[in-house]
């Protein structure tokens, strides 16, 4: 199933989407607050980093779908607000990724 998705440049935005949705539930709900809460601060460091990476990633791959598909500057900028919303990209995979037209 999961090399099936990452042959084409939608199913890797899906991928990369998810990971990168996960990575801000993780840095919000988990890492953050040990940093405020509990005065840890390393999982903040560790999961930003990788946070930052996939967010990244994401841009990338969503532009490459912009041209690619054709899209037009709306589903770009909801697609892209979506990955800094939590919860956001799992809404863009479902209203927008699985119906790239």
């Amino acid at each position: 199933m999961l090399a099936n998705l990452l042959k084409t440049a939608l199913g890797r935005l899906r991928f990369v989407a998810f990971l990168e949705g996960t990575s801000l539930l993780i840095l919000m709900g988990v890492a953050m607050p040990l940093k405020y809460l509990a005065g840890y601060p390393q999982p903040v460091r560790m999961v930003g980093m990788a946070h930052g990476v996939l967010f990244i990633l994401y841009v990338v791959l969503l532009i490459q779908i912009v041209f690619e598909y054709n899209w037009g500057w709306k589903k770009f900028l909801l697609a892209f607000v979506a990955s800094v919303i939590p919860f956001g990209t799992f809404y863009a995979d479902h209203k927008i990724f699985r119906h790239p037209n």
